[in-house]
């Protein structure tokens, strides 16, 4: 057996293997066990950015999170000083997945029932028939245009449900009493709408609600109660061998980390809380050693 099959094989069977958290942090009974991650996560095959899928960058697709717990080890007052690098200024532009018909030519206005027709219906207070109509198409393209969603053509797609999700928690992302108020901060994970804020005690939302990105079939991020165990401004998969900045880890392998590129992908990360660097920076700067975090719900794969 060659050295590259042997690391493969040992690879697989760790990422089967049962995950503990470290330092105090708590997890779900029903996360006891964790499944053999598949190779690749699902793919929407008929939805596209504007181009065919097979020419997305990997990059787009997919993000190298942590899957095993890291080495814990106190970073330098040198490596502390570094700031990781800035994303590039598209980075995180809201780009929807449009049918490939639409993709080509002067399509002003989608023709096409979204993936998320009756939900995106029902938050424009339209009629919820689950079918793309002219109206629908007008309603929808004014909310893109405005949230700055391209292409702007009405499609009722996973992007656009996203951003409604989001703005619809801006008031109050606890409105439904899900994460529990406590009189510590609790950083509140919420899979479900795929957003993320922090709470403390009578002070309220004292950080977002902001996008995330979470785990995907198979690397699942973990629900329950846990706590931040270690943060590393600057750290790098040993698995990937890629940047993880601002990552503050919560639960084994599983942390809160900025990322270099879209949240709204098809597929979910391998089980870490992404987000945005400037947010990931800001939520470095709130968060501790100790911090609660509170995660629940799913994320709906696209």
């Amino acid at each position: 057996m060659s050295r590259r099959i042997a690391r493969r094989s040992v690879a697989v069977l760790l990422a089967g293997a049962v995950i503990m958290p470290v330092g105090g942090a708590s997890a779900d009974p029903a996360d006891s066990s964790d499944p053999v991650p598949p190779t690749s996560g699902p793919q929407t095959a008929d939805l596209v950015p504007g181009i065919p899928l097979t020419l997305l960058p990997l990059s787009e697709m997919d993000t190298p999170d942590q899957a095993l717990p890291p080495k814990v080890y106190k970073p330098t007052r040198a490596e502390e000083a570094v700031e990781p690098k800035d994303a590039p200024e598209e980075a995180y532009d809201r780009v929807e997945y449009v049918d490939p018909m639409d993709s080509f030519g002067d399509v002003t206005c989608s023709e096409e029932t979204g993936l998320r027709q009756r939900e995106v219906e029902r938050w424009l207070k339209r009629p919820v028939d689950g079918e793309q109509s002219k109206g629908d198409c007008k309603a929808i393209r004014v909310f893109q245009k405005k949230y700055r969603i391209k292409p702007a053509i009405g499609y009722a797609g996973p992007v656009t449900w996203a951003t409604m999700q989001l703005v619809g928690a801006r008031k109050n992302p606890n409105a439904a009493k899900k994460c529990p108020v406590r009189a510590y901060r609790v950083a509140c994970v919420d899979l479900d709408r795929q957003i993320a804020w922090v709470q403390h005690g009578k002070g309220g939302v004292v950080f977002g609600p902001v996008p995330i990105r979470s785990g995907r079939t198979g690397y699942g991020t973990r629900n329950g109660w846990h706590a931040v165990y270690w943060r590393h401004k600057n750290h790098v998969s040993t698995l990937y061998k890629s940047p993880m900045p601002y990552s503050q880890f919560f639960s084994g392998g599983q942390a809160f980390h900025g990322v270099y590129g879209s949240l709204y992908t098809p597929i979910g990360s391998r089980g870490c809380v992404n987000m945005t660097l400037k947010d990931s920076r800001k939520l470095w700067g709130l968060l501790k050693k100790g911090d609660r975090v509170y995660v629940w719900g799913h994320r709906q794969e696209q």
